[in-house]
C-alpha cells in the first residue's frame, strides 16, 4: 500500500487540482510535518519550513515567494506551472496594448468627470474626444522581450492582428524555440527591440541579470509614442524612470500589473492589480499541473518543471527505487554504484542529471533496499537528500 503523504496548503488551491492528488493524501492548511507544499503567492522567505518536506509546488510560474537558494541547500525541489497561466496573461496583454493605443482609460476618467445636462455632456464629449484619438494596432510593430510560453503566444496573437514582431530572448530553450511564430523577427539585444518597436512587452522572470531592465538609458533609445507594457515583475522596470519619460514626452504610456506610490494617479499609467493570471480557468491549470508533479514526485521520483533541479524522468521497471539529490560534482555517479555494489544491489536501470550546481539520480535496483544503505549514500560528501520508494 501507498504511504500516506500530507500535503499543505498555504493558499487556496483550486480544486481541480487538488483533485489529480491521490486519495491518501491529507491536505489541509493546518498539517504538521508535511512531505510537501502547495503555494500560490505566501511569502515563505521567513517561513520555519518543516525538516519533513521532500518538496514545494508553486501553482504559478514564479517562485520569488518562496526561498529556492536553501531548499535546493537541503535538496528539496521546488515546482512550478510555465505555462499554464499563458493564455491568461496573454489576454491581458493584449488589453493592455488596446488600452494603450486607444487611451481607453483617459478616455473613460473624462467620461467620467462630465457634468450638466445631457446635452451639454454631449457637447463637452465632441469638443473633448480629440484629446483621446488613438492608434490602431495592424501595421504597428511590437517588441517582446522573453520568449518562453507567455511571450509566444503574445507574438502569435500579435501576428493575428495584423501586427509585426520583432523579440529577444538571450535563454530562449530549444522548446520555445520551436513554439515561437516563425514571423517573429529575432533581435540581437534589448534595446534594438526598445528601439523597433512601437509596443513591448516583457516577459522575463525577476532576477539579478533583468532586475531594472528598461531603465532610463534603455527608455532612452524608445520611440516617444511608444507603449510599454509590463505584466512579467515590477523590478524588471524602473518606476521613476518611466514617469520622467511620460511626463518629458519621450514615452506615451505604461500598462502593468503592478501599483506603485510612484505611479498612482499619473495620467499615461495603468496599474492593474496583478490581474495576470487572475482568471478560474488560469488558477485550475497551474493547480492541476504542479499537484500531479508533487505527486510523481513523491511517489516515483520523476521531477519535471523544477525551478532548482534538473527535469529527470524513468519508467519503473523495478518495485525498488531511489532518488538521490547532490551537488554537481565529479565522481558521485561511480560513488553511488560502488555502495550499491558493494550491498550486492544489482541496478536494473539509472538516470543522472545536472542543472546548474544540482544533480539528480534516479536508481532502479531489482532488491529491497536496507536502510543501513540509505544511509550509507546519504553520507556521502555531496549528497544532500536520498529517498527510498519502493512500490
Amino acid at each position: 500500500m501507498a504511504d500516506a503523504r500530507k500535503i499543505l496548503t498555504l493558499n487556496a488551491i483550486s480544486a481541480r487540482g487538488l483533485a489529480r492528488l491521490p486519495e491518501h493524501y491529507t491536505v489541509g492548511g493546518d498539517i504538521a510535518d508535511p512531505d510537501g507544499i502547495l503555494v500560490r503567492s505566501a511569502n515563505m522567505h521567513d517561513m520555519d519550513i518543516p525538516a519533513s518536506v521532500k518538496a514545494i509546488a508553486r501553482a504559478g510560474a514564479g517562485t520569488n515567494n518562496i526561498p529556492v537558494k536553501k531548499l535546493s541547500e537541503r535538496g528539496v525541489p521546488v515546482f512550478n506551472a510555465p505555462g499554464a497561466n499563458a493564455n491568461a496573461v496573454k489576454e491581458l496583454v493584449i488589453a493592455g496594448m488596446l488600452m494603450g493605443a486607444r487611451n481607453i482609460v483617459p478616455a473613460i476618467k473624462f467620461v467620467e468627470a462630465l457634468s450638466g445636462t445631457d446635452e451639454e455632456m454631449h457637447k463637452a464629449t465632441e469638443a473633448g474626444k480629440k484629446a483621446f484619438a488613438g492608434s490602431e494596432l495592424p501595421g504597428r510593430t511590437l517588441g517582446v522581450i522573453g520568449l518562453g510560453a507567455i511571450g509566444s503566444y503574445v507574438a502569435e496573437a500579435a501576428i493575428k492582428l495584423g501586427m509585426h514582431v520583432v523579440g529577444f530572448d538571450p535563454a530562449i530553450t530549444v522548446d520555445a524555440a520551436w513554439r515561437l511564430p516563425s514571423q517573429v523577427k529575432r533581435a540581437e539585444n534589448a534595446e534594438d527591440v526598445l528601439r523597433m518597436a512601437d509596443f513591448v512587452t516583457l516577459h522575463v522572470p525577476l532576477v539579478d541579470a533583468t532586475r531594472n531592465l528598461v531603465n532610463a538609458q534603455r527608455i532612452a533609445v524608445m520611440r516617444p509614442s511608444a507603449v510599454l507594457l509590463n505584466f512579467a515583475r515590477e523590478g524588471v522596470v524602473d518606476n521613476a524612470a518611466v514617469v520622467e519619460a511620460l511626463d518629458a514626452g519621450k514615452l506615451h504610456a505604461y500598462i502593468c500589473d503592478f501599483p506603485a506610490n510612484a505611479l498612482k494617479g499619473h495620467a499615461r499609467v495603468v496599474a492593474l492589480p496583478h490581474l495576470g493570471a487572475s482568471t478560474e480557468e488560469a488558477e485550475e491549470n497551474c493547480a492541476v499541473m504542479v499537484a500531479e508533479q508533487l505527486a510523481d514526485y513523491l511517489e516515483n521520483g520523476n521531477i519535471l518543471n523544477s525551478v532548482n533541479f534538473p527535469n529527470v524522468a524513468m519508467a519503473r521497471e523495478s518495485n525498488f527505487r531511489l532518488g538521490i539529490a547532490n551537488a554537481n560534482v565529479p565522481n558521485m555517479v561511480g560513488q553511488i554504484s560502488a555502495v550499491l555494489a558493494a550491498a550486492g544491489l544489482n541496478i536494473h536501470n539509472m538516470v543522472n542529471k545536472s542543472k546548474g550546481d544540482m544533480a539528480y539520480t534516479l536508481v532502479d535496483v531489482d532488491s529491497a533496499v536496507p536502510e543501513a544503505i540509505v544511509a550509507q549514500l546519504a553520507a556521502i560528501a555531496g549528497v544532500l537528500a536520498v529517498r527510498y520508494l519502493p512500490a
